[in-house]
């Protein structure tokens, strides 16, 4: 089966998406100017294909019958395969909207993974016969790589090489597993323990300075600490532990911006106990320190 067998046709009169490449393997789609148009995008999936939809700027509104449409939110993104049948369904986007759409066989998928030894997660045991639809949102390192796809200046040849190099990208991030937390965290389809976690994320970021123990902020959302550690991580890309630091550093770095603090007094606004302490993480961060850091800006 051939990844070409994939009918992707825009209805407006101005193609409202760029086929960046397609062969028997892979293809990619990206958004183009859609300001001046609503567009509505009509697609034909072969069975077994393996499809990515991300949403960048702006929902996707899937309609796949007159009886049954779901929209995909700003910032997350559809992972679908479906083995028995093959997709009839239409996609409607609105002004400005940016988003990317990737497709991939089962056999490409297998050789990338050939040396691990073991099947990916959504094709073990009983699931390997089941159609698969699951939204999740973007981790920020699989959103800083579509961003590059829209600002790369390459010639057409190295363009589509550096594009399948991104989609290996996405693709390893997406099946990433050395935390096990896309194998362990079926979970995470429940919304309730979803927003159980942004509820735990929004605790660290409103308390920083004097932030809870991962022990205490389960018990707080109401979850257990595995559930807390592993979905946090799925979610957000980072550790709890780790989320909360870049989320001082970045502080820090909008504080110093501003010119009206001294170093001391970001370090205690940040919750550090000594400005040594914010000094030191601050380095270990970005390379240099504080007072260097507003010396260049």
């Amino acid at each position: 089966m051939s990844i070409n067998n994939v009918v992707f046709i825009g209805n407006t009169d101005k193609r409202c998406f760029e086929e960046r490449f397609a062969d028997n393997g892979m293809s990619l789609f990206l958004s183009s100017d859609t300001r001046n148009a609503i567009s509505d995008i009509e697609l034909s999936i072969p069975f077994g294909v393996v499809q990515f939809y991300f949403a960048l700027e702006g929902p996707l509104n899937f309609h796949f019958g007159p009886q049954y449409s779901k929209q995909l939110s700003e910032g997350n993104y559809y992972f679908m395969y479906n083995p028995e049948k093959e997709l009839d369904f239409t996609i409607k986007t609105d002004n400005g909207a940016r988003w990317v759409a990737m497709y991939t066989t089962i056999d490409e998928l297998h050789g990338l993974f050939v040396d691990t030894g073991s099947l990916l997660p959504f094709l073990k045991g009983e699931n390997a016969n089941k159609p698969l639809y699951d939204e999740k949102e973007l981790l920020s390192q699989v959103k800083w790589t579509l961003e590059s796809l829209f600002t790369s200046d390459l010639s057409p040849q190295s363009l589509k090489i550096f594009s399948r190099g991104k989609i290996f990208e996405v693709i390893a991030l997406h099946f990433d597993q050395k935390n096990e937390a896309n194998a362990a965290c079926p979970f995470l389809r429940d919304e309730t323990i979803r927003l159980k976690i942004k509820q735990a994320k929004q605790e660290l970021v409103n308390r920083m300075t004097a932030p809870p123990s991962i022990a205490q902020l389960a018990i707080e959302v109401g979850i257990s600490e595995y559930k807390l550690k592993s979905g946090f991580k799925e979610m957000y890309g980072n550790t709890v532990g780790g989320y909360l630091l870049d989320y001082k550093m970045n502080s820090a770095k909008t504080l110093l911006d501003q010119g009206r603090s001294q170093v001391s007094e970001v370090a205690y606004a940040l919750g550090y106990g000594s400005a040594s302490h914010f000094i030191s993480a601050f380095k270990k961060k970005y390379g240099i320190t504080p007072k260097k850091y507003v010396q260049q800006s």
